[in-house]
């Protein structure tokens, strides 16, 4: 049917009727098992694709990454080590074998690519598994979206600057009228081990938020664990620090306490939001209270109640 302005009115009606209709016709958002796995290896492979790119970036910044990894132990200032050694700088790393240096090169700039392309196979990840979400549970995954990735950074950062206080503890040791030959090898494990586990338990208090959000953890039963939640958290530091002087311990249990303390305060002003509710509405379930938190109330556009079920896959999703 023509419209005023031309065959544009017909064919914007027909543009803005598509989505609703397929969305219609699934209303559950369910997908054949087969289209699911065409996805997710459209998914994977453009996430590989991004990664073997940016690690052929990787390969021509290898010198600038490994002079930003070695810079620790380039700070180190052990003063018997380098007068038992004969050097001007405690800055010396040793290869042992003939394709040490070429695996090096290798292994940085395939971790240096996973790095550099990480929002891109992020987003893969994201876009496959966001479709069959609430929206009270998308809500809830960018937050710890954005919350996970700068604790993350947090606490690779702190680990970076902690490595030269465990490495002047370690080679401290060395007795008079030992040399120290440290390997590349040996000194890339150990920094990655430190980057990797002050990062990941900067994102302890992430799970804490997570089981509360879950009805699993109340703030009852944290405040009643808190000793030792604390205690369990030094013990961590104390076991998977790889080094084992008490100051790289110190700077990974103490900045993970604090932030443990910040969980429970949120746990204790949602568990308030949730007794509050429970007050308005008594006898309502944890499932209820979920769809009572999607509902956004009267006077919504598509008249979805807050999209209270996942959205199709069916509707064009394997995009990029």
């Amino acid at each position: 049917m023509a419209t005023r302005d031309g065959t544009s009115g017909s064919a914007g009606a027909r543009g803005s009727r598509l989505p609703r209709t397929r969305r219609m016709s699934n209303p559950d958002g369910q997908m054949p098992l087969f289209d699911h796995l065409r996805e997710l290896r459209n998914r994977v492979f453009k996430a590989l694709l991004a990664a073997l790119i940016g690690s052929a970036v990787g390969w021509f910044l290898y010198p600038h990454v490994w002079h930003f990894i070695e810079a620790p132990y380039c700070r180190l200032q052990v003063a018997h080590l380098t007068q038992v050694a004969g050097q001007h700088k405690g800055c010396h790393l040793y290869v042992t074998g003939i394709f040490d240096a070429f695996f090096l090169r290798i292994k940085l700039s395939i971790i240096t690519g996973v790095v550099l392309s990480s929002p891109i196979w992020f987003y893969q990840f994201w876009a496959f598994i966001a479709p069959g979400l609430y929206s009270r549970e998308r809500r809830w995954a960018y937050f710890f979206a954005g919350s996970a990735v700068p604790l993350f950074a947090i606490g690779g950062t702190v680990a970076y600057f902690a490595m030269t206080k465990g490495l002047r503890f370690l080679l401290g040791e060395v007795p008079l009228g030992a040399t120290p030959i440290i390997t590349i090898d040996t000194y890339l494990g150990y920094a990655l081990a430190m980057l990797a586990i002050f990062a990941i338990a900067f994102e302890l208090p992430l799970v804490f938020v997570l089981l509360n959000v879950a009805h699993v953890l109340t703030h009852e039963r944290f405040r009643k664990w808190r000793r030792m939640i604390i205690f369990l958290v030094f013990a961590f530091a104390a076991i998977f620090t790889p080094s084992p002087d008490p100051i790289s311990m110190l700077l990974l249990a103490v900045p993970c306490v604090a932030l443990v303390e910040l969980a429970e305060v949120f746990a204790y002003f949602n568990d308030r939001r949730r007794a509050r509710q429970a007050l308005a509405y008594p006898g309502l379930s944890a499932e209820a209270q979920a769809l009572l938190d999607d509902d956004p109330g009267p006077g919504t556009g598509d008249g979805s109640a807050g999209d209270s079920t996942p959205a199709g896959r069916g509707g064009g999703n394997s995009g990029t």
